[in-house]
């Protein structure tokens, strides 16, 4: 298993993707945490700082999440696909022509590095298994699963509940096809798993997976992930102007 690790610095001369004709000032560290904290208060991006979310599977699903997560400052992101950039998955996955070919793992540490260059990125390209889950996720916090196929679903969830029934796991289910965006919804399976989208629509032909329904649902997942990180804060730095549903009143 090859894990990498991108280190912290100070300040970054050079971010993925930069053309040399138009260089970005690029902001020290600090420079855009005081950012991140203007906009979400110093408690709650601390919290989110600190958090480790692993991502099973880097298309439609895990790629939206993972975007989700590092423009918040979730500081410490788990990348798990042994797949490779196809042409096939522009239509909804947030990779670019010039990165066909690429591994997922690297393709999306590239987006994620020019959206924030300051992240820890852990990078596994394997294929998960039931015998290498408790080694895969053994440090994270929180696991979205974003598989494609049911059986894998399946197969991880099962996993997790097994080996870690206290790690937060947030599974989806039901994203295919177009319109009726107030379908996709959370549920509360039980006490740590979760379970986003329709539970329903499949992929079939002329309802295939297409890009605004995956990333609501996406956004489903990296929304609850969010809660689920700062649940544990009181309600002293909240905004004044109003509350939000409690993940543990979700409807079971």
């Amino acid at each position: 298993m090859r894990t990498e690790q991108y280190k912290q610095q100070d300040r970054k001369t050079d971010i993925p993707g930069q053309r040399p004709d138009t260089p970005a000032a690029i902001p020290t560290r600090e420079e855009l945490q005081q950012a991140l904290i203007r906009r979400h208060t110093g408690t709650v991006q601390h919290r989110l700082a600190k958090a480790r979310v692993a991502v099973a599977g880097l298309g439609g699903l895990g790629s939206n999440i993972a975007v989700s997560l590092a423009r918040i400052g979730v500081g410490h992101l788990h990348l798990i696909d042994f797949d490779r950039v196809d042409i096939t998955n522009l239509n909804r996955q947030q990779y670019f022509i010039h990165q066909i070919g690429m591994a997922k793992t690297e393709a999306l540490s590239e987006i994620l590095l020019a959206i924030n260059p300051y992240l820890t990125i852990q990078k596994d390209a394997v294929r998960i298994t039931k015998e290498n889950v408790p080694a895969l996720f053994q440090n994270d916090t929180y696991i979205c699963e974003a598989f494609d196929v049911p059986e894998n679903k399946a197969m991880l969830a099962e996993a997790v509940l097994e080996h870690f029934p206290e790690k937060y796991l947030i599974a989806a289910s039901g994203m295919a096809g177009y319109g009726n965006s107030n379908a996709i919804r959370t549920r509360k399976i039980s006490s740590h798993f979760y379970l986003c989208g329709d539970e329903t629509s499949e992929v079939c032909e002329g309802r295939g997976l297409m890009a605004p329904r995956v990333a609501l649902c996406a956004a489903h997942q990296a929304n609850l992930a969010v809660e689920l990180i700062l649940k544990q804060a009181e309600t002293k730095e909240r905004p004044s102007c109003g509350s939000f549903p409690s993940a543990r009143k979700r409807e079971e």
